[in-house]
């Protein structure tokens, strides 16, 4: 049986009878019965109810490395799990069997109680909301964050950061770190890729940088000939350093054919450490390659001396050269994160 709630911040009633969704850029007018977007979020009874309450994929035990996060406890495990539906519709989505799946009951039936349970059973620290976007399923996502955080777990959002002013300093009010999906610096990417557009993402990477204590990191999949371009990374890894700043993580993540973009080759190596080199050269002390093999390219190294600090090997990472606040053994440079 499908579970619903109900959540009057994020709608309202139009004049014509019908409801608007205000959770994110695409405002979705809804008559009785239909479904938004996302999918999971539509109308009933005149209001917007939320569809995939209580309902998930099966949760699994993943490392941080992962999501990926570098610069938040690297090396512990978090427990992950997502719903169905996204804000989005990535013609490369690696996820596609749940973000554009229309069949609520293909999830799993649990509670936030049996959630948070989950989780300390497994001896995790964090809950990551991921797989599909997480802000699509705020009020669940909210209620699991409240209880986690009274047992002291740590919250951790996947997003591509799609989400409306109104609701955005609400979700991000119970996330310790996110990974923000940066898809593109380009406009006409998002429209034509995603169906989306830059700016409301840019404005969400400004208001967790600039306006909360939420831990930070970047991810931009670079799609050869697509957003790859010289200029446009120039252009994104400038407007990370003078916006967000120079000690932001930024991963730059091979792509991988998929869903409705198998004709396009797999991002080489040299693409990535092109990026990266551009991304250094702007100032950025961190700056990754990733869904790759590259170790100097996943490896932390301290930003005054360069001393190695954390090695890794696909998701494994071991600590080297640094204390356990993050602080260079060589030099005593602080690491930006959470250690």
């Amino acid at each position: 049986m499908e579970t619903a709630a109900i959540d009057t911040k994020y709608w309202h009633r139009l004049p014509e009878g019908k409801v608007q969704c205000d959770l994110c850029p695409r405002n979705c007018k809804l008559h009785d019965g239909q479904r938004g977007f996302c999918y999971v979020r539509g109308a009933k009874n005149g209001e917007v109810v939320l569809h995939a309450y209580g309902r998930t994929t099966r949760p699994a035990v993943d490392p941080i490395e992962k999501k990926p996060l570098y610069h938040f406890y690297p090396g512990t495990p978090v427990l992950s799990f997502g719903t169905i539906g996204c804000n989005l519709a990535c013609k490369f989505c690696q996820n596609a069997h749940i973000s554009r799946c229309t069949d609520t009951n293909a999830m799993y039936e649990t509670s936030v109680e049996q959630i948070v349970g989950t989780a300390e059973s497994k001896g995790t620290q964090h809950i990551t909301f991921t797989y599909n976007e997480p802000v699509v399923f705020l009020e669940f996502a909210r209620d699991v964050a409240e209880l986690a955080h009274s047992r002291e777990l740590n919250t951790v959002a996947v997003t591509a950061g799609y989400i409306s002013e109104q609701a955005r300093s609400d979700f991000f009010s119970f996330i310790d770190a996110a990974n923000v999906d940066l898809k593109a610096f380009n406009d006409e990417f998002y429209k034509n890729y995603t169906g989306g557009r830059l700016l409301p993402v840019l404005d969400t990477l400004k208001y967790i940088k600039q306006e909360t204590d939420v831990w930070l990191e970047i991810t931009t999949l670079l799609i050869s000939s697509l957003n790859d371009s010289e200029s446009e990374l120039h252009e994104l890894s400038e407007w990370v350093a003078e916006n967000l700043g120079e000690n932001v993580p930024l991963h730059f993540s091979a792509f991988h054919p998929a869903y409705k973009m198998t004709d396009r080759p797999r991002t080489p190596l040299s693409t990535l450490r092109k990026a990266r080199r551009i991304a250094r050269s702007k100032g950025l002390n961190y700056v990754y390659t990733g869904n790759i093999y590259d170790p100097e390219g996943s490896a932390t190294r301290c930003p005054a001396c360069r001393q190695l600090l954390i090695k890794r090997d696909g998701y494994s990472a071991t600590k080297k050269n640094m204390d356990e606040m993050g602080c260079c053994l060589n030099c005593g440079t602080q690491v930006a994160g959470r250690f």
